[in-house]
C-alpha cells in the first residue's frame, strides 16, 4: 500500500470511514490551464495564454460538425476510421501506423502507459510542456527532467547521459513548449545514434505547422529511418480545434497497435472526428491562415528585437520571455492591459501569438515595462 495515502471521509453515517487515494497525487503537480482574460472597463481583453487559434473554424469545419451532430445520440467510431485513412493519405503513412486520442496530451499519456511499468524512467528536457512529469507519474514512472541550455534549447547531448536501463522513453518537444526553439536534425540524428533502440522516442510536434526554421527536424522523415521513433501532433493549434481534443501519433505498426490499445474506448468523439477530417480536406485555406501567424509571429519578434529583448528564437506560435524573478511584474503588466499571459513560476512567460490589435498592445506593454 505504499502508493496510497488515506483521506478522512466526509461521506454520510454508515459509510466507509476513510477511502484510500494513491500517494503520487499528492506529490504531482497540477496542470494549469491558461486564464479568462480580463480588461478594464472600456478594453478589449485577450486571451493570450493557452496557445490556441484566434481564427474560428471555417465554414466547411462547421457544416461538418453540425451534419455530425444529428447523429450524436451513437457511439462514435471506436477505431477513427475514416479520420486514420485520411491521415494516412495525407502524410503517406500505412493507417496501421496511426493512433488517435482526445487530443495529442491523451496520445502521450497512451504512449507512457504502453511503454511504462512503474519505476520505469522518462526523460525530457525542462523546462517543456508541462504535462510531461504528469501523465509521466500518473503511468508509475519516473520522471527525469533535463535543463534547458541558456538559449532555451533541448540539451540532447546531456538528455542522451541521462538514459539508464531503466529508460523506456525519451520525450523531445519541437518546438520546444513554451520557450519555442526547434531541435535541428543533425543534432537529433546524432542524438537518436546514442538512444538505445528499445527505448521509445516521441518527437512531440504539436507546433509543426508553424515551424519555418531550415534546420528544423520534421518527425516523419526520422520516423521512416527509426522504428523507435512516434511522431506525435495535434489538432489543437493550426487546424483550431482546440475545443474538440484530437490529436495523433505515427508509430510503426507494433507500437501504434499498443498505443491504441491504451486509449479510453470511444474517446475522439464524432464532431471531432468530423471536424479533423473537413479540417485536413480544406488544409489550403487553413494555410493561409497560419502563414498569416507566422507574419504576426515575426512581426512581434522584430518589434521586440528592436526595444532591445533579448529572447530566445521561436518556431511556434507564442514568445517566450525569460524573466526570471521579474515574470511576475510583467504578467500583471500585461493582464492590466487585458492581455491574459501564461506565467510559469519565476522562469518565465509564455505569450501566444493572437489577433493583431492584441499583439500589438503585447508591444506596446513590453516597450513599456522595457527589454531584458
Amino acid at each position: 500500500m505504499s502508493d496510497e495515502a488515506v483521506i478522512p471521509s466526509t461521506t454520510a453515517p454508515g459509510a466507509s470511514p476513510t477511502v484510500r487515494l494513491r500517494q503520487v497525487l499528492g506529490r504531482m503537480p497540477d496542470y494549469k490551464p491558461g486564464q479568462p482574460a480580463t480588461a478594464p472597463v472600456g478594453v478589449t481583453p485577450y486571451k493570450l495564454s493557452s496557445n490556441e487559434n484566434p481564427y474560428g473554424p471555417l465554414p466547411s469545419v462547421v457544416t461538418a460538425i453540425t451534419e455530425a451532430a444529428a447523429s450524436i445520440n451513437r457511439y462514435p467510431d471506436m477505431a477513427v476510421v475514416a479520420l486514420r485513412e485520411r491521415l494516412g493519405r495525407a502524410l503517406s503513412v500505412s493507417t496501421d501506423c496511426i493512433a488517435t486520442g482526445t487530443g495529442s496530451v491523451a496520445v502521450l499519456a497512451q504512449i507512457v502507459q504502453a511503454a511504462c511499468d512503474a519505476g520505469d524512467e522518462v526523460v525530457f528536457a525542462w523546462r517543456s510542456f508541462e504535462a510531461y512529469p504528469i501523465v509521466t507519474q500518473l503511468a508509475g514512472a519516473t520522471p527525469v527532467m533535463v535543463e534547458l541550455d541558456d538559449r532555451a534549447r533541448h540539451r540532447l547531448d546531456a538528455m542522451a547521459d541521462a538514459i539508464t536501463d531503466r529508460t523506456r522513453v525519451v520525450l523531445v518537444c519541437t518546438p520546444n513548449n513554451p520557450t519555442g526553439p526547434s531541435v535541428h536534425r543533425a543534432e537529433l540524428e546524432a542524438f537518436l545514434d546514442r538512444v538505445p533502440v528499445d527505448v521509445i522516442v516521441v518527437i512531440d510536434e504539436a507546433y509543426v505547422e508553424f515551424v519555418r526554421d531550415p534546420e528544423a527536424v520534421r518527425g516523419l522523415e526520422v520516423w521512416r529511418e527509426r522504428p523507435n521513433v512516434v511522431v506525435l501532433r495535434t489538432f489543437s493549434k493550426a487546424y483550431g480545434l482546440a475545443g474538440l481534443r484530437v490529436g495523433f501519433a505515427v508509430a510503426h505498426p507494433e507500437v501504434a497497435a499498443a498505443i491504441r490499445k491504451t486509449a479510453t474506448p470511444f474517446g475522439v468523439n464524432s464532431l471531432a472526428q468530423a471536424a479533423a477530417v473537413a479540417s485536413l480536406d480544406a488544409f489550403d485555406e487553413l494555410s493561409e491562415r497560419v502563414e498569416s501567424l507566422v507574419a504576426e509571429r515575426e512581426r512581434v519578434v522584430q518589434a521586440l528585437e528592436d526595444q532591445g529583448w533579448k529572447l530566445p528564437q521561436s518556431d511556434a506560435n507564442f514568445v517566450w520571455f525569460p524573466l526570471g524573478g521579474e515574470s511576475t511584474a510583467f504578467a500583471q503588466a500585461c493582464e492590466e492591459a487585458g492581455l491574459m499571459v501564461r506565467q510559469y513560476g519565476d522562469d518565465g512567460v509564455r505569450v501566444t501569438i493572437g489577433e493583431t490589435e492584441a499583439n500589438t498592445r503585447l508591444l506596446e506593454v513590453a516597450e513599456k515595462f522595457g527589454a531584458r
